[in-house]
């Protein structure tokens, strides 16, 4: 889990058949040897694509714009720029060394933290600690960009990211 550019979520127990729809994706989108793991989280695996993750996100937007039932499995896919330890000083200096190459000065920002097995990080403390040297306008309903943050116990994904770079679905049940 240590490298990856994709983390992708499905239901619980349906990792498996996620990971066989990203596999093909990722084929469809022109990656001959994507790497995909499991985490222990559940619901989630990782995926590490040869391809620009922003691409991949725009690939698959024009394959659900010809087909919106593409997915069965997959529910959310979001690019990672960074991955890193785990650290609050390590995380903040990978986003003050990057973030000036994808806000700009105009632009407004928002973080977003997504803790899962390491609650010893405090969310307001943190994102405090993170945002102290960025001087951008904070705008968190409706940011140009946004610092997105997940951990994942000992390892973290950091991603600059505009709103609309993560794909999301909606659950589909038996009455859909």
């Amino acid at each position: 889990m240590k490298n990856f550019n994709l983390l992708v979520s499905s239901s619980r127990y349906n990792e498996t058949n996620a990971k066989a729809e990203l596999w093909f994706t990722l084929l469809i989108c022109g990656d001959k040897y994507p790497i995909i793991l499991d985490l222990e989280f559940s619901g989630l695996i990782t995926a590490l694509t040869s391809l620009n993750a922003k691409d991949v996100i725009q690939k698959i937007k024009n394959i659900l714009n010809s087909d919106p039932n593409f997915f069965q499995y997959i529910l959310k896919i979001i690019p990672i720029d960074f991955v890193c330890e785990t650290k609050v000083n390590v995380i903040k200096q990978i986003i003050q060394q990057n973030y000036n190459s994808f806000i700009d000065k105009n632009d407004t920002f928002r973080i977003s933290l997504k803790r899962r097995n390491h609650e010893s990080i405090k969310r307001n403390n943190f994102i405090d600690i993170i945002a102290e040297n960025i001087n951008n306008k904070v705008d968190l309903e409706n940011p140009n960009k946004i610092i997105n943050i997940e951990i994942l116990g000992n390892s973290c994904g950091i991603t600059f990211l505009k709103p609309n770079d993560i794909l999301k679905f909606k659950c589909k049940t038996s009455l859909d």
